[in-house]
């Protein structure tokens, strides 16, 4: 009998193959963004510490204007930051920087009516004694009529515009009159001394109606033909002339202290 032929073995079953995919994570991924909110938080205080120290080190009118600014920043004055413009705390212009004042007090006067012809007679000069403002006469009379202590319509709006500007600053202001050497016929016992003096107090009363606070006005003089503008033509017209000095809150270096009073014994 034939020998039977063995079947051979089965095979064992074909492995699984399993496919393994692997993103590849960014350097930072397991770092996140929380990094730069540390970062943020870290300028922040940094930035914060600087002011501060700036705050610290400023001075008493710096200190007063940011004060303002942040306890009403809408305020009503025309100064944005204060609700009371009218005792100066806008940072606007330093109120010991007279150049800047003059500027502003010159752009001022450009919305008076009419400013075109008074222009070449309003002089500002920045002097020892403060921040000079010249309203100069003509031989018809430009802000004063002739012979007689009444505005004109045009020196009462420049006075008023005039005062409403000054009136924003916490400086002193001086009034001062001035004729020329032209004798005053119209009476013997009204002279250029009385005019002087008329003429300078009713600017006053002009521009404390107009915008100066009270008090404001520390003095007003009358020079007659004593401080005459033009030496060499004593009878010019531009000899008569008002004269509104802003005083410096502080006495600029060099300048001359007022004699001390002697206190009696």
């Amino acid at each position: 009998m034939a020998q039977e032929l063995e079947s051979p073995p089965p095979l064992p079953p074909a492995p699984k193959i399993f496919i393994i995919k692997r993103k590849k994570a960014g350097h930072a991924g397991h770092h996140g963004g929380a990094w730069k909110v540390a970062y943020a938080d870290f300028v922040t205080a940094m930035m914060a510490l600087f002011i501060v120290l700036w705050l610290m080190s400023a001075d008493e009118e710096v200190k007063k204007a940011i004060s303002a600014y942040f306890n009403n920043p809408s305020g009503p004055g025309k100064l944005t930051g204060t609700a009371a413009a009218g005792l100066g705390n806008a940072l606007e212009v330093p109120k010991d920087d007279m150049k800047k004042l003059a500027e502003k007090i010159q752009q001022a006067l450009m919305s008076v009516p009419n400013f075109r012809a008074l222009k070449d007679h309003v002089e500002i000069t920045i002097t020892s004694d403060g921040l000079r403002i010249e309203l100069l006469e003509t031989d018809a009379g430009m802000f004063f009529e002739s012979g007689r202590a009444v505005p004109t319509e045009g020196g009462t709006e420049l006075l008023q515009h005039l005062s409403d500007e000054l009136g924003k600053l916490p400086n002193n202001v001086l009034i001062e009159g001035h004729t020329d050497s032209k004798p005053f016929s119209r009476d013997d016992a009204y002279s250029n001394w009385e005019l002087s003096t008329d003429r300078a107090n009713s600017a006053r009363k002009l521009m404390e109606a107009g915008g100066l606070r009270p008090g404001q006005v520390a003095q007003v003089r009358g020079y007659a033909d004593r401080q005459l503008r033009h030496p060499d033509d004593p009878q010019a017209s531009s000899n008569r002339r008002i004269s509104v000095i802003v005083q410096y809150l502080t006495p600029p270096p060099g300048a001359e202290k007022p004699p001390e009073e002697k206190k009696g014994g």
